[in-house]
């Protein structure tokens, strides 16, 4: 064999994955057809954040204006923010490189397809590997409506030639959320649809409503039960007729639909790996196919599609093919966040995941204005909520939408991990004055 370990996708899982394994003694490879880092560090997590941090200027800046600080809000320059986040992730490519050459593992710049269970094909070149892990990740989904290629995807959108003063998202996911806060808070006049009665699918009910009243006040144009049923270009810009029966004319229509696994090209019908009904891998706890030479990571296998999650995948998958064995991935009270503004950080059950998983619950709530917006003037609340297992006192699920919630919930995540009750919770003294410290001072349950 040329190799121990093919690695298809040099994006989080797999690099992590190569680099523990060459780390451990194995001769590896490791093949990518467009960026190193994969989607966190060019199109996801990294340039999304930054945008982020740009769009939260402007409300800062009229915050301010409470605080004796006046003046007018300085102009924004998209041109700015698009190229300086280019350098970034430019030198995180190096990074990278750098990580993976420093243990020796081989970069074969290029799509890899799978020829047979033990060999794979790049730029018409063959190599054999003992051992091909699959870590291609996930792709943006794409509508088919007449007129949907005139819109973008949340992989194009980070690159757009010009800033769009009117732009629609299609979507109800966290990337959409996030975006319809990102181009808000830019300065566009931003209008999100979502097909269902409700975005965030999948959140706590409590977190999903609260939103749905909370970002409206930012200026979003929310609407729900709602979808883009054609885009025809026009003198003035993109016409969207809507399935409400309305119109609406913008400079820029962004698809966040879904993702779904990146297999196109991948020559998986030459092997024995078995799909779900979605077309993600099926794998084993160790992260085998059903080839038993082939294995995937990340998000091509449709788990928790989280960057630390692939990451953690990865790791495993090395430690137990290549190094001292490491017991599963834990994929209990993994803590996410949502950077819209204001963010969600939740980690645990939701209330409905509860009620089936233990039965007898107990709720605790709070919403309050954050202390700085008692000044700023500011139209924004904070919710928090603890959901308390009865039969155990162990909190088994932490919700928050409010300043710097991905921020806080991290921490809140240890204590949950570490199997932390409702007593310990009441014990623990806070940090004043705080918004975290409302979690260790809620005392009394809420009754409906």
């Amino acid at each position: 064999m040329d190799y121990d370990l093919f690695v298809i996708g040099a994006g989080s899982g797999g690099v992590r994955a190569a680099r523990m394994a060459a780390g451990f003694g194995a001769k590896v490879a490791v093949a990518e057809d467009r960026y190193m880092g994969g989607t966190c560090v060019n199109v996801g997590c990294v340039p999304k954040k930054l945008y982020v941090y740009a769009s939260e200027f402007s409300h800062a800046f009229e915050d301010a204006r409470g605080f004796g600080w006046n003046g007018d809000v300085p102009g924004f320059t998209w041109e700015t923010l698009r190229d300086n986040k280019k350098q970034e992730i430019s030198r995180l490519n190096a990074i990278y490189d750098n990580l993976l050459a420093g243990v020796n593992a081989d970069v074969i710049n290029g799509r890899a397809t799978i020829v047979d269970a033990n060999t794979v094909e790049v730029n018409g070149q063959h190599y054999t590997a003992e051992k091909i892990l699959v870590a291609t990740g996930g792709w943006p989904r794409r509508d088919h409506r007449p007129g949907a290629e005139l819109g973008v995807d949340s992989n194009e959108v980070f690159d757009l030639d010009q800033f769009p003063e009117r732009i629609l998202i299609a979507g109800g996911g966290y990337i959409a959320v996030e975006f319809a806060g990102i181009f808000n808070g830019l300065g566009s006049k931003v209008t999100q649809l979502y097909r269902g009665p409700l975005f965030l699918r999948g959140f706590d009910q409590d977190i999903r409503e609260f939103a749905a009243q909370e970002l409206p006040k930012s200026g979003i144009d929310l609407r729900f039960n709602t979808i883009i049923d054609s885009i025809e270009r026009t003198p003035d810009g993109l016409l969207c007729k809507l399935s409400d029966r309305t119109e609406m004319v913008v400079d820029q229509v962004l698809y966040a639909i879904g993702r779904e696994p990146h297999t196109e090209g991948l020559g998986l019908e030459n092997v024995n790996v078995e799909l779900d009904d979605q077309g993600y891998i099926k794998v084993d706890d160790e992260f085998r196919t059903s080839e038993p030479s082939i294995f995937a990571v990340g998000d091509i296998i449709g788990g928790m599609e989280l960057t630390p999650v692939a990451l953690a995948e990865g790791m495993s998958f090395a430690r137990k093919q290549y190094g001292p064995q490491q017991k599963e991935v834990e994929y209990d009270f993994i803590p996410s966040a949502v950077f819209c503004q204001p963010n969600i950080g939740t980690v645990g059950f939701t209330e409905e995941q509860a009620r089936e998983e233990f039965g007898e619950i107990t709720l605790y709530k709070s919403s309050f204005k954050p202390m700085k917006h008692t000044i700023s003037g500011r139209d924004e609340k904070t919710f928090m909520k603890l959901i308390v297992d009865n039969a155990s006192d162990r909190v088994v699920g932490v919700h928050m939408m409010g300043p710097d919630a991905g921020e806080i919930i991290q921490g809140i995540a240890i204590a949950l991990k570490a199997g932390a009750t409702k007593a310990t919770f009441d014990a623990t003294i806070g940090i004043h004055p705080t918004a975290a410290e409302e979690f260790v001072t809620m005392r009394e349950p809420w009754t409906p």
